[in-house]
């Protein structure tokens, strides 16, 4: 399976940006899918995730509020809506998918297949 991330750039702070993430070679719908992110000198980090379905989500203290993670099975989709953007915000952004079906998902980690990311920047 493939995974392309895209919709990244330079925003000021309190912009908004949309990120896309394209599943290739599977049906979407087989995974559960996140978004990290990973800043320079700093270890890669959990962003959100969202079930097969979509039913369920879960989200990182630091973006909670500000961040909205859906999916369309049916285009083999998942988004990364990013409001009230700031500077720590700032990183490259990896999208990634988990075969996740237990009760237990979506999860924080150990995700099976990883994007090659999109970067995120955002000026003061």
């Amino acid at each position: 399976v493939q995974l392309q991330a895209s919709g990244g750039g330079l925003v000021q702070d309190g912009g908004s940006l949309r990120l896309s993430c394209v599943v290739r070679g599977r049906a979407a719908s087989t995974y559960a899918m996140g978004w990290f992110r990973q800043a320079p000198g700093r270890e890669r980090e959990f962003v959100a995730a969202i079930s097969r379905n979509g039913d369920n989500t879960n989200y990182a203290d630091s973006v909670k509020g500000r961040f909205t993670i859906s999916r369309d099975n049916a285009k083999n989709a998942v988004y990364l809506q990013m409001n009230s953007l700031k500077p720590e915000d700032t990183a490259l952004y990896y999208c990634a998918a988990d075969i996740c079906y237990s009760s237990t998902c979506p999860r924080v980690a150990g995700y099976d297949y990883w994007g090659r990311g999109t970067q995120v920047t955002v000026s003061s």
